[in-house]
C-alpha cells in the first residue's frame, strides 16, 4: 500500500504541478499583454449589444452629437453672413469715396486718377450721386442714382459681373440710359428696353410753381446682386449725371478700391492731402457698413461661447453615463484587479471607453452638422417660394447664406475633443479606487 501510493504520488504531483504552470503561464501572458487589454476591453464594452452599456452609449452619442451639429450650423450660417458681407457686399460697393463740398471740377479730378496707382488704393472712378424719384407704369419709387463712367467704375466695384450682360458699356448705347437694380425694376415693373422717369425733389420756380426736374431714360440693362443695391441703386453715364443735375464740368467726387478692406488710414489720408482736407469728406465702407461688421464677428464669438455650454452639459451626461459604467462593471474590474491588471491599466480602460464614445458623437455630429449647413440654403429657398414668404427682407441679402469652413470644424471637434476627455478623468478614476475583496465579498 505505501509502495502504491508512493508510485502515483509523484505522477499526481507532476500533474499538479503542469497545471499550476500553466497557469502561471496564463497569468504572465495577460499581464505581459497589459497595454493591450484594456484597449481591448473598452472596445468589448462598447460594442456589447445586450447591455446596459448600449443604451448609456447611445444617450451620450446623441447628446454630444446634437450639440456639434447645432453649433456646426449656427457658426456656419454666421460665416456666411460675414463672408457675403465681405465679398458681395464690399465687391458691389466702393470701399471708399471723397466727395467735394462743393464739387470737384472733371479736370483735377482727372488728373488726380491719372497720377494712379497710389498705396492702397488699386482703382479710382469719378462719380456724380443724388436722391431721385423713379417713376414707370404708374408707381414711383425712391432711388439713389449715381453717374459714372463705366470703364473705371467697373474696376472699382463689381457690379458689372451681376448685370444680365455683364457690362457697364449699355450706359453709351443710347444719351440717356439708365441700369435699374433687380428689385427696383420688379417694383416699376420695368424690362430692359422700357422708358422711366427720373424725377429730382428740386425743380425750377414758375407762375405756375415749383416744376420738378425730370427726364426721361431707357433701361438698357438690370443688375442682381441680391443684396440691398438692388432696391435703392440705378447707375446713368457720367455725361447723362452732369446734365441732369446741372453740375456742369463738376463731379460729385471721387471712389476708390482698397487692397486690404481694414487698412483705411493711408488712403484716408491720400485723398485730404491730394484734393484738400478742407473741400472733401472722405467715407469709408467702416463709415456705412462697419457696425455690421463688428456686429456679425461679436455675434460669432457670442454663439460659439453659448453653444459651448451645449457641449459640455453632453459632456456632464457623458460623466453620468461613465459611472453608471463602472458600477455595472464592478465585478468585471474586481476580477481584473484580482489578476494582476494595476490601475493604471483600469484607468486606461475606462479612459479609452469614453473617449471611443466623444469621438463617435463628435464625428456623427460634424456630419450631421455639414449635412444639415450644406442644404439649408436650398431648404429655406424651397420654403421661400412655396409659401411666399421673405424672411430676409430686412437685411443687406436676400438669401441665406452658409460657409462651411475647415479650421471652424476643427476648432468644434477639438474643443468637445477636450471637453469630453475632461469628463471621462473622474469616472476612470473612481473604477481605480474599487477594492477588490470588498467587491467579490458577496459573489
Amino acid at each position: 500500500m505505501r509502495c502504491r501510493y508512493q508510485s502515483h504520488n509523484p505522477a499526481g504531483s507532476l500533474r499538479q504541478k503542469n497545471t499550476s504552470d500553466k497557469s502561471a503561464g496564463n497569468l504572465e501572458n495577460i499581464l505581459a499583454t497589459n497595454r493591450v487589454l484594456p484597449v481591448r476591453i473598452a472596445l468589448r464594452y462598447l460594442l456589447a449589444r445586450h447591455s446596459a452599456l448600449s443604451y448609456v452609449s447611445r444617450l451620450a452619442l446623441l447628446g454630444l452629437a446634437l450639440s456639434v451639429a447645432v453649433l456646426v450650423v449656427v457658426v456656419s450660417v454666421v460665416n456666411g453672413f460675414e463672408r457675403e458681407l465681405r465679398e458681395r457686399v464690399m465687391g458691389v460697393l466702393p470701399h471708399i469715396t471723397a466727395e467735394g463740398y462743393a464739387g470737384l471740377t472733371t479736370a483735377e479730378v482727372s488728373q488726380f486718377i491719372a497720377n494712379a496707382p497710389y498705396p492702397g488704393l488699386s482703382a479710382l472712378a469719378p462719380f456724380v450721386r443724388g436722391t431721385v424719384l423713379l417713376s414707370a407704369n404708374g408707381s414711383i419709387q425712391g432711388a439713389s442714382i449715381t453717374g459714372i463712367d463705366p470703364s473705371s467704375y467697373s474696376q472699382v466695384t463689381d457690379l458689372a459681373q451681376y448685370t444680365q450682360r455683364h457690362t457697364l458699356a449699355s450706359l453709351h448705347d443710347t444719351r440717356y440710359s439708365i441700369i435699374v437694380g433687380a428689385t427696383l425694376a420688379r417694383k416699376l415693373a420695368l424690362s430692359i428696353g422700357d422708358q422711366v422717369l427720373v424725377v429730382l425733389p428740386v425743380g425750377a420756380i414758375t407762375p405756375a410753381g415749383a416744376v420738378p426736374r425730370q427726364r426721361r431714360f431707357r433701361v438698357v440693362d438690370i443688375f442682381d446682386s441680391q443684396s440691398q443695391s438692388d432696391s435703392q441703386t440705378a447707375l446713368i453715364s457720367l455725361s447723362s449725371a452732369q446734365r441732369l443735375f446741372r453740375l456742369g464740368d463738376k463731379v460729385h467726387g471721387v471712389q476708390g478700391r482698397l487692397v486690404d478692406l481694414f487698412q483705411i488710414e493711408g488712403p484716408r489720408r491720400l485723398f485730404y492731402d491730394k484734393l484738400g482736407e478742407q473741400r472733401v469728406r472722405v467715407q469709408s465702407w467702416m463709415g456705412t457698413h462697419g457696425n455690421l461688421y463688428q456686429a456679425i464677428a461679436v455675434q460669432k464669438l457670442t454663439m460659439f461661447v453659448l453653444l459651448s455650454f451645449l457641449i459640455a452639459v453632453a459632456a456632464f451626461n457623458l460623466v453620468s453615463g461613465l459611472i453608471m459604467i463602472v458600477e455595472q462593471r464592478k465585478n468585471d474590474i474586481a476580477v481584473l484587479r484580482t489578476l494582476g491588471l494595476g490601475s493604471a491599466s483600469i484607468l486606461t480602460l475606462f479612459c479609452t471607453l469614453g473617449l471611443a464614445l466623444s469621438v463617435s458623437g463628435i464625428a456623427i455630429g460634424l456630419g450631421i452638422g455639414v449635412a444639415i449647413a450644406t442644404a439649408l440654403p436650398h431648404l429655406y429657398a424651397s420654403v421661400s417660394a412655396t409659401f411666399e414668404l421673405n424672411l430676409m427682407s430686412q437685411y443687406f441679402i436676400a438669401y441665406l447664406p452658409v460657409d462651411v469652413r475647415l479650421a471652424d470644424l476643427l476648432q468644434i471637434s477639438l474643443g468637445a475633443l477636450l471637453l469630453a476627455a475632461f469628463a471621462t478623468v473622474y469616472p476612470a478614476w473612481r473604477a481605480t479606487r474599487l477594492i477588490p475583496s470588498q467587491v467579490l465579498a458577496h459573489e
